[in-house]
């Protein structure tokens, strides 16, 4: 299935999430810049699935908790996704395929909205392509219980209360966006696509910048997998 062949028959998509894929389509934010930079030769293809829906009237975000066994980001609060593999064809196949692995997905409900440009996580030797998705009310999604242990679909309102926001301090200073929201601890490369896509849908609302914590200090109070 090649990448410009993949939108499904699901729920029309709305202006405002047209709107967000255009936007999201130009210069690289602050929040990524952490990500930027060329990828280096050796990194490893994959790809995330950044599924937008609705339920209960409400635009929300689908999230996975990964099992704390596994070697890659283990424990963490992530989006749907994983390594590209050689007959994929492209990053949207990718995470369509790895997101029904993990959750057991309809790919032909997902309306694929565009695809950004790779981002360089260093520091577990991955590009990783975002793909925005819409599903509207969704499906029936769990967690295939090896890799995922469980999945969430947290609203936006949720995730743009300010109560829920704070920043992370890594090991080497650096600042990072953070979400507390329905239980969930969402930190790193995640949090920081999480608070662009607020900013740039017109979500995010005033919150303390000053709500700082170290990132060992947060993992041991809200959990989401060991440092880096």
């Amino acid at each position: 299935m090649a990448d410009d062949l993949t939108d499904g028959p699901g729920a029309a998509v709305p202006p405002w999430l047209t709107g967000l894929g255009r936007k999201a389509s130009g210069d690289l934010p602050p929040e990524l810049t952490r990500y930027a930079g060329p990828v280096p030769v050796h990194a490893r293809g994959s790809a995330v699935l950044v599924l937008f829906g609705t339920a209960d009237r409400r635009p929300d975000l689908l999230f996975l908790r990964r099992s704390g066994a596994l070697r890659d980001h283990p424990g963490q609060v992530c989006f749907p996704g994983g390594s590209s593999a050689p007959g994929d064809g492209g990053p949207v196949r990718t995470a369509l395929r790895e997101t029904c692995e993990e959750t057991g997905l309809d790919p032909s409900g997902v309306r694929i909205i565009g695809a950004l440009a790779p981002l360089n996580l260093a520091h577990s030797g991955f590009s990783v392509v975002p793909v925005l998705g819409w599903w509207g009310a969704g499906g029936r999604v769990a967690g295939d219980g090896e890799e995922i242990v469980s999945v969430h679909r947290v609203p936006l309102a949720d995730l743009a209360d300010p109560g829920a926001r704070l920043l992370i301090r890594f090991p080497d200073g650096h600042l990072s966006p953070g979400f507390l929201a329905r239980n969930l601890f969402v930190w790193g490369f995640t949090a920081a696509l999480t608070a662009w896509l607020l900013r740039l849908g017109g979500w995010e609302r005033p919150w303390d910048a000053g709500r700082i914590e170290d990132l060992s200090d947060a993992r041991r109070r809200y959990g989401g997998g060991p440092p880096p």
